[in-house]
């Protein structure tokens, strides 16, 4: 398998799922309280899971706006991910992450490039590692 890939199996498609994690998951910010996640751990005995999804509301934006926040966000948690995925791997943990903008929004930012979320990205994925 590719090092840095986000493969199907690695990503939340299924309804049950969104809602096991916003219901009975907790929510992260990021230090800037620009990006939040969603997440759900819980211990696993047979194989490690890690899946994510990144969502963005109606309200933040446009279509087009919205889908590059999405782009942005999934390529972020994509280069970063693997610190995570080892802990994951390692504790046995199954874990849930929903990604989405807590305060970015299109009229604050119009333009928004990679390096305006990495950031936030890498504290939220710190934060999860060290909640595993």
């Amino acid at each position: 398998m590719k090092r840095f890939g986000l493969p199907a199996n690695e990503r939340i498609k299924s309804r049950n799922d969104f809602e096991l994690v916003y219901t009975s998951g907790e929510v992260l910010f990021s230090s800037s309280n620009r990006l939040k996640a969603a997440i759900l751990i819980r211990n696993e005995n047979e194989e490690a899971v890690l899946k994510t999804a990144f969502a963005v509301s109606r309200k933040c934006g446009n279509a087009v706006w919205r889908n590059r926040v999405k782009r942005l966000l999934r390529e972020s948690f994509r280069l970063n991910k693997e610190s995570l995925k080892t802990e994951v791997d390692s504790k046995r943990k199954f874990l849930l992450v929903v990604l989405s903008p807590n305060t970015i929004n299109q009229k604050k930012n119009k333009k928004i490039i990679l390096k305006d979320i990495m950031n936030d990205v890498i504290d939220l994925l710190n934060q999860i590692r060290a909640k595993l």
